[in-house]
């Protein structure tokens, strides 16, 4: 006889709506609409087999067998699930695991109480702290007032925008740093007026050498604690990360974490390729495509091609007001660009971070003469501030523009008083993070957090590219407000944006037929609450090929049940501590409250 379960589904999810964020059309005026639930809290059936969508609405149900495990949400939304353009999970972690979190210092006694707060544990030589606003510093940044408070102790200090780090004396002395130290790229070692280092060490080549120092932490213990951290994104509704790095000890880690079970959301990997590095490296890089284990996977190249322009490193076409902010990270952009064109000719997709516009114009002429890559979409991370006439070459050239609004809400000002808009000016200040003027010049406009430097819950993040300012904040002007998203084209950047920005669009960013079967599930619909409201909407569950990676707690005691369709299915409550039946209790979600301001 035929196995009739052969076309059953594995997994059934209930909940009152799906929704894949489409730009809604009243048919009567042509004016946009918002999507309402319907009106039974049960309403929409999704069936998923073999970690893809199988059917959707009314026929789904139908597909219940006797292995099929039933998943209901009264009243939930479910969308595609959400991921995050552009992270740093590893190093972020890490740091984040060991380090003080100084991102609510606004003064260098504040940065100092908070180091002191944050003592050494026995064994431990170094305090180590991260989110450091350069704004703390009346003038230029240097790491001598750390030698005061902590005159035998090594401190390191990692900026707010992860591009240079504040160091004690003590740190100097035990690196070794003499100020004479020559870099491949723009990094350096900056000197006091009696040519001694300051303490302030800009971009990367020259923040290895600090880092270099740093005691090596046991494998299980860096693990740990990039688990705790993707768990507590799912938990937010991530189902994907773009982790644009690949270095040790990431594949260690995430292996390691493999070993013990599974990766709590799925991971796109991207090595960096070094400044003024040559085909022996890009060989190497080449030659890790398609490592990965069962939820993570190495796709695509990372390129710096200017740092920051909160450090003056990153590359305009004018100077800024210090005459710095001039210069590309690689010391000969013409090798920047033959390196494009090494990846593209082996199909490599790349992404080139370019803060400045001349750097964002140098990647755009770059990737035009090296032609598409067959692997996915060329990209580039943050374009921070960029004129009208580079708008337009996004969409000509199919390159995704990757930005992170939050970054331009939260540090930077409104008023033009922060470090950022100071150094560039008041023209160039006025164009940053143009994330309406690209989505209206036809490109496609991925989102991310880059996390650990902004917030990595994406309910926050989108919430800010909508207000353009800190969405738990309303006395906060909000920054280029013209530049501010709707709901819906908010979340189709950390959807369907993100998933052509990783070249599955044609699997992932909606729910659909033949689609993937990853998914965030939601209280209530986002396109129905306001960006606050959003902010703190629950996460019911994410979902990661039909099976649930994170499910949440019921908020109270269910008092109802409701027959399931076909009663040999096996019913999994959706929460943790809960057993199947053939009749499932129902939980029933509350509306989000407002954030408290």
């Amino acid at each position: 006889m035929p196995d009739v379960t052969a076309h059953l589904a594995d997994a059934l999810f209930r909940v009152a709506a799906v929704e894949n964020f489409d730009d809604a059309v009243n048919a009567d005026d042509g004016a946009a609409t918002s999507h309402r639930h319907t009106p039974d809290p049960l309403g929409v059936t999704v069936a998923v087999r073999d970690g893809r969508v199988l059917a959707v609405g009314a026929d789904a149900d139908a597909l219940a067998g006797p292995g099929t495990r039933v998943h209901e949400f009264p009243g939930a939304t479910l969308v595609p699930g959400l991921v995050d353009a552009h992270s740093h999970p590893v190093w972020g972690s890490i740091e984040q695991g060991q380090g003080a979190d100084l991102g609510g210092a606004t003064t260098l006694e504040e940065v100092l109480d908070l180091l002191a707060e944050h003592p050494l544990k026995a064994g431990e030589t170094w305090i180590t702290g991260y989110g450091l606003d350069l704004n703390v510093f009346p003038g230029t940044p240097e790491g001598r007032f750390l030698g005061a408070r902590f005159p035998d102790t090594a401190v390191s200090l990692l900026t707010a925008d992860a591009h240079s780090l504040i160091i004690s004396p003590r740190a100097v002395e035990v690196v070794g740093l003499t100020g004479a130290e020559s870099f491949d790229d723009k990094s350096s070692v900056e000197l006091a007026e009696d040519g001694h280092p300051s303490g302030y060490i800009l971009e990367l080549q020259a923040m290895d050498l600090v880092f270099e120092h740093y005691p090596v932490l046991p494998l299980e213990e860096s693990a740990e604690y990039v688990k705790t951290q993707l768990e507590k994104f799912a938990s937010q509704g991530l189902t994907g990360l773009h982790a644009l790095d690949f270095g040790e000890p990431g594949e260690d880690v995430y292996r390691w974490i493999e070993e013990q079970g599974e990766l709590p959301v799925r991971l796109r990997c991207s090595p960096l390729i070094p400044a003024d590095s040559g085909p022996e490296a890009w060989a190497e890089a080449a030659s890790l495509m398609g490592r990965g284990g069962r939820r993570w996977v190495v796709e695509g190249v990372k390129f710096m091609l200017d740092g920051t322009a909160d450090n003056g490193t990153a590359w305009f076409e004018q100077e800024d007001c210090h005459g710095e902010n001039r210069d590309a990270l690689w010391r000969d952009p013409r090798a920047f660009s033959a390196a494009i064109a090494f990846f593209t000719a082996r199909g490599i997709p790349t992404a080139t971070h370019a803060i400045g516009d001349r750097a964002v114009r140098h990647a755009l002429d770059a990737i035009e003469a090296a032609g598409p890559a067959s692997g996915g979409p060329h990209r580039i991370e943050h374009l921070e501030s960029i004129p009208d006439g580079l708008l337009p070459r996004f969409a000509e050239l199919g390159v995704v523009a990757s930005l992170q609004p939050s970054h331009g809400a939260r540090l930077t000002d409104a008023g033009g008083e922060d470090n950022w808009s100071r150094r560039i000016g008041t023209d160039r200040a006025a164009h940053g993070w143009r994330t309406r003027d690209l989505l209206d010049a036809g490109a496609v406009v991925a989102l991310g957090s880059d996390w650990p430097i902004g917030p990595g819950d994406p309910r926050v993040g989108l919430a800010d590219a909508q207000l353009r300012r800190p969405v738990e904040d309303p006395t906060v002007r909000p920054v280029q407000a013209e530049q501010a998203l709707n709901v819906r084209q908010a979340y189709r950047g950390m959807t369907r944006a993100a998933a052509f920005a990783g070249g599955r669009q044609a699997r992932a960013g909606r729910v659909e037929v033949g689609m993937t079967a990853d998914f965030t599930v939601f209280a209530a619909n986002p396109v129905d609450l306001s960006p606050e409201e959003q902010a703190d909407n629950p996460v019911l569950a994410t979902v990661l090929e039909g099976e649930l990676s994170f499910r949440a707690a019921p908020a109270r005691q269910p008092s109802s049940s409701r027959a399931i369709a076909s009663k040999s299915a096996t019913v999994d409550w959706p929460f943790p501590g809960s057993t199947g039946s053939a009749v499932l209790e129902n939980f029933t979600p509350t509306r989000p409250a407002l954030r408290s301001m």
